[in-house]
């Protein structure tokens, strides 16, 4: 099969890859699936893939969401300011 390197391989499960590769990863492997361009050999693995990609940018979603949250919370008043303005 010549496209290996567009289907991702083994080339990025060593280290980490960042969420945006992961997207595009996971994006390229949904459009060949769709494009019924995976053989039925090689479905397994490329949606073990696609389950491992999708795990991953759940995990930096919810990372930065705790990010954001403390960053947020640091920014509060000390005072208990609970959102309200006082109105």
């Amino acid at each position: 099969m010549s496209g290996n390197e567009e289907q991702g391989g083994d080339r990025q499960s060593g280290p980490e890859i960042g969420f945006s590769a992961a997207m595009q990863e996971l994006e390229s492997i949904l459009r060949q699936i769709e494009a019924e361009e995976v053989d039925i050999d090689e479905l397994a693995a490329r949606l073990g893939r696609a389950a491992e990609l999708l795990e991953l940018c759940r995990g930096k979603i919810r990372k930065a969401e705790v990010e954001v949250n403390q960053i947020v919370q640091g920014l509060e008043p000390a005072d208990g300011g609970d959102g309200e303005d006082g109105a």
